[in-house]
C-alpha cells in the first residue's frame, strides 16, 4: 500500500523519520504521555530510537508497532508533515 513505512531513522530524542511507499516522508514525535500500558517500554528515548521497519511497519525489538495508516494520514493532513504520538489535538468550534 502507499501508506507501508519502507524507510525508519531518529532525528531528535523521541522522535523519527518515516518515509512511505509513494514517496510522503515526515517526521513523528512518541509523547511520554502516550507511553501507558503495553507502550510503557517507549518511556526511554533510547528505546524508541530502536524503532525497525517489518513489512510496511514501524516495530520495535519487544513487538510494539505503530498503525501506517495513521501515520500517513496525520503527516499528510498537518502542514509541518510532523505527527505527535499520543498528544490530543481538541477542536474548537467558533
Amino acid at each position: 500500500m502507499y501508506w507501508d513505512v519502507v524507510e525508519v531513522r531518529p532525528v531528535a530524542p523521541r522522535t523519527l523519520m518515516v518515509r512511505f511507499a509513494d514517496g510522503l516522508n515526515g517526521t513523528i514525535h512518541i509523547s511520554r504521555a502516550f507511553c501507558t500500558g503495553v507502550f510503557e517500554a517507549l518511556l526511554e528515548d533510547a528505546a524508541v530510537a530502536q524503532a525497525q521497519v517489518e513489512h510496511g511497519v514501524v516495530v520495535w525489538p519487544n513487538g510494539l508497532d505503530l498503525a501506517p495508516d495513521t501515520m500517513y494520514r496525520e503527516i499528510r493532513h498537518n502542514p509541518k508533515q510532523h505527527y505527535e504520538v499520543g498528544s490530543r489535538q481538541v477542536e474548537t468550534i467558533d
